[in-house]
């Protein structure tokens, strides 16, 4: 496989859990669709940036772990995010709204792509980006029960690097979310010490390339 190939894939199993925000047993009957858009919208815009650390677990269609990976985040709209995974699996995703680059230390290696409008269906601008394309882009559904919102997205496109994504909140916080991909792949990813609307720093968000990495521009 071709190394900027092999990269882009990296990039998009990054991009679809990213590095971003059950049905209960006495749940309410799911909303009308406008009603869970304008809710969905009215959460997410609550937090214009977004600090905190995340867990994550991917899992085939059996049930089987394939991986599990931890790290911190950081959001700031539009579409601009930080995302780290620890070691033993480092690996840095940092989007400035116009370009994402994408860090393997291991391989030594930077990938460097335009944020194009395949990128924009993705979690992770769904929690940084523009929330005026929602119901364009998705179908929406939500239940509510005490603290906890969850909403079920369904794109509309043919081309999304998904098939379903659940939100969760508790107290009008994200805590977790779920994707579940074309062959059944499951992704979890759960969220902790969130902060929302931090000062971020301007530079958080642009990556400096260290120096002796190999740089791939697609």
């Amino acid at each position: 496989m071709p190394m900027a190939k092999h990269s882009w894939l990296l990039l998009r199993a990054l991009l679809v859990p990213v590095l971003v925000w059950m049905g209960l047993v006495h749940a309410q009957a799911a909303a009308p669709a406008n009603t869970s858009v304008q809710k969905l919208s009215e959460l997410l815009s609550r937090a214009q940036t977004l600090s905190g650390r995340f867990s994550q677990l991917s899992l085939d269609s059996s049930g089987t772990r394939l991986q599990e990976s931890k790290g911190e985040m950081s959001l700031k709209r539009p579409g601009q995010f930080y995302w780290h995974t620890d070691q033993p699996m480092e690996q840095v995703l940092v989007s400035n709204g116009e370009k994402v680059w994408l860090y393997d230390p291991d391989l030594e290696q930077v990938t460097i792509r335009k944020l194009d409008k395949r990128l924009t269906h993705t979690p992770a601008l769904l929690l940084s980006g523009s929330l005026a394309n929602i119901s364009e882009n998705f179908d929406v559904s939500h239940r509510e029960t005490g603290e906890i919102a969850d909403f079920t997205l369904k794109p509309k496109g043919k081309d999304s690097m998904f098939d379903s994504l659940r939100l969760s909140f508790r107290n009008g916080v994200i805590n977790d979310m779920q994707l579940v991909d074309n062959v059944g792949q499951r992704t979890n990813i759960q969220f902790s010490e969130i902060k929302l609307n931090p000062n971020l720093p301007a530079n958080r968000f642009v990556f400096e390339i260290p120096k002796g990495v190999d740089v791939i521009s697609e």
